[in-house]
C-alpha cells in the first residue's frame, strides 16, 4: 500500500492531524533527511533464502514479529479463487505440536494478540507480545510454516465460514459489490479482477486438497520475509531466526508470472441500483502505475497527484465540490501504490441531499478538466510534497504500521534501497512531473465509473 494509505489505517491519526502542517513548514531537504533516518532497518538472509528486517524501537519492552509470504489471491490457479485467504484461514488449525484451535489461545494466554491478513499479493501473519515471549511465536511461526496438518474434519467447517464470511462482507453489502464489480471490469485480463476472498462458486467447491497443494507449493522459508520491530536488535532477532527459521529446507518457488492488461482503449461503466444501498455514490478508478512498474519518480508524482486532488480537506475536489459548490456531502481521492503489478487511482463523491448523481458526477469531471487545462502551480506543488513527507514521518510512531509498511512494500516487488530512496524521489518531484502523471493517469480510455443508487423513492428516505 501506499505511504497515504497506510497512514489513513494507522492509529496514530490523532497526533498526524495535530502535528503534520508544523513539520510541513520544514524544507523538502530536511524532511527528506529526517524521513530516512525515520525509515531506517537492519537486516540479514538466513542460509535457507529467508528475508529478515529488524526495526528497532526501544521506547516499550514489546516486538510485533510478522511473517509475510510471496504470495497472494492473484497468484491463484484458475478456478480455485479464494484459496489464498482459504488457507490463512487454516493455517490457524495445526500442526503436531499444537492441537487444532490452539495457536491463537498460546499468544493470548502469554498476553499477546495475533491475526493474519490476504492480499492480492502477500500473505501476512503476526503477533504482538512482551519482548520475552518473542522466541515462544518465533517457534510457533517456524512450527506451522512447515508441519501444518489438515483433515476434512477441520477443513469443511472452515470453508463454510469463509463462505459466510463472503454473504457477510460483499453479498449483503451493494458497496462491496460495487467494488467487486469495478475491479472486474478495470481489470480484464489480470487477476486483479478476481477478488481476494473468491468467487462463491468456486469458494465452495475448494478442498483439503487444494489447500494443501497450495501450502506445499508456496508456503516456504525462500519465499517468506520476517519482519520483526520493537525492544530488540540486529544480533538478538539474527541468533532467533537461526535457531527457529534457520533449521527449516527451502524450496525453490517459481518467478511470479500473471496474465497482464492489454493497452486500455475504452472507458467502462458499471451501474448498480439496489434497494439496500443507504445513499448514492459516485466513484471513478483508473489504471495506475504501481511503485514496482513505474519509472523513478512516477509513483511519488503519483503521489503527490493525490495530495493536491483530493486527499484531504484542503485539496481540489473536496474544496470545490464540498466547500464552494455545495453539492457534494464529501469527495476525496486515493492512491494505492504498492502493487506487484498495475495499481489503481481513485477519485469519489457522496451527493448531497437533492444533488443527482449525474450532477455530481460533472463536478469531478469539471475538477479534472481543470487540473488538466491549468495545471499545478510551483507552490501547490511544494506543500502538497511536504505534506506527503511529513505525514510519512509518522509511520515510525506506530511500530505495527512500520512493520506493515515494510512487508507490504518488499513482497509487493520493492526493495529496501527503493524505499531508502523513496524520501529524495517525493523530495524532487515538480510541477511537470506531477502534470505528466495527471495526463498519464487521468485517461477516460484507462478508466471504470461506478455509480451506487437506491431503489426510485429510496434516496428522499436516507439521511441529510
Amino acid at each position: 500500500m501506499s505511504l497515504k494509505i497506510l497512514l489513513r489505517r494507522a492509529l496514530v491519526l490523532g497526533a498526524l492531524l495535530v502535528a503534520a502542517p508544523a513539520l510541513a513548514e520544514e524544507s523538502r531537504p530536511a524532511l527528506a533527511e529526517a524521513l530516512k533516518s525515520a525509515l531506517a532497518v537492519e537486516s540479514f538472509t538466513l542460509k535457507n533464502g529467508m528475508q529478515a528486517i529488524v526495526i528497532p524501537d526501544h521506547r516499550m519492552p514489546v516486538a510485533t514479529h510478522m511473517v509475510w509470504y510471496r504470495i497472494g489471491a492473484a497468484d491463484e490457479e484458475p478456478g480455485v479463487s479464494g484459496i489464498a485467504h482459504f488457507l490463512e484461514h487454516l493455517m490457524f488449525k495445526g500442526t503436531k505440536k499444537i492441537p487444532p484451535g490452539e495457536f491463537s489461545k498460546i499468544v493470548a494466554r502469554n498476553g499477546g494478540q495475533d491475526n493474519a491478513f490476504t492480499s492480492q499479493d502477500y500473505t501476512a501473519y503476526f503477533q504482538r507480545v512482551a519482548v520475552d515471549r518473542l522466541p515462544l511465536v518465533m517457534e510457533m511461526e517456524a512450527d506451522r510454516m512447515v508441519n501444518l496438518v489438515l483433515s476434512d474434519e477441520v477443513v469443511t467447517p472452515e470453508r463454510a465460514v469463509i463462505v459466510e464470511e463472503r454473504s457477510m462482507r460483499i453479498d449483503n453489502d451493494p458497496a462491496a459489490e460495487l467494488d467487486e464489480q469495478m475491479d472486474a471490469a478495470l481489470f480484464l485480463n489480470h487477476p486483479y479482477g478476481i477478488p481476494i476472498i473468491g468467487w462463491k462458486r468456486e469458494m465452495q467447491a475448494l478442498t483439503r486438497e487444494d489447500a494443501i497443494a497450495f501450502y506445499q507449493r508456496y508456503y516456504t522459508p525462500s519465499d517468506a520475509i520476517l519482519v520483526v520491530a520493537g525492544d530488540v536488535t540486529l544480533e538478538e532477532v539474527k541468533a532467533l531466526a537461526e535457531k527457529t527459521y534457520g533449521r527449516l529446507k527451502g524450496r525453490e518457488v517459481a518467478p511470479r508470472v500473471r496474465p497482464q492488461e492489454p493497452p486500455p482503449s475504452a472507458a467502462r461503466r458499471v451501474d448498480m441500483v439496489d434497494a439496500r444501498a443507504k445513499s448514492p455514490s459516485f466513484e471513478r478508478r483508473y489504471l495506475a502505475p504501481s511503485y514496482r512498474t513505474a519509472e523513478p519518480g512516477l509513483a511519488e508524482a503519483i503521489e503527490v497527484l493525490n495530495d493536491i486532488l483530493g486527499a484531504h480537506s484542503t485539496s481540489l475536489l473536496y474544496r470545490r465540490l464540498v466547500v464552494e459548490k455545495g453539492i457534494a456531502a464529501a469527495a476525496s481521492s486515493w492512491y494505492d501504490g504498492d502493487a506487484y503489478d498495475p495499481s489503481v487511482f481513485s477519485v469519489s463523491a457522496i451527493p448531497r441531499q437533492g444533488v443527482s448523481l449525474a450532477e455530481v458526477e460533472a463536478g469531478v469531471d469539471g475538477v479534472i478538466a481543470e487540473l488538466l487545462k491549468t495545471g499545478v502551480t510551483a507552490q501547490d506543488t511544494d506543500r502538497a510534497v511536504k505534506r506527503v513527507l511529513a505525514d510519512a514521518l509518522y509511520i515510525r510512531d506506530n511500530q505495527f504500521a512500520m512493520a506493515r509498511f515494510y512487508g507490504a512494500a518488499l513482497t509487493s516487488g520493492r526493495s529496501i534501497e527503493d524505499i531508502e530512496a523513496l524520501p529524495d524521489r517525493i523530495a524532487a518531484v515538480t510541477p511537470e512531473a506531477v502534470m505528466a502523471a495527471a495526463r498519464l493517469v487521468l485517461d477516460m480510455r484507462r478508466s471504470v465509473t461506478g455509480t451506487l443508487s437506491p431503489e426510485p423513492g429510496k434516496a428522499e428516505e436516507r439521511a441529510p
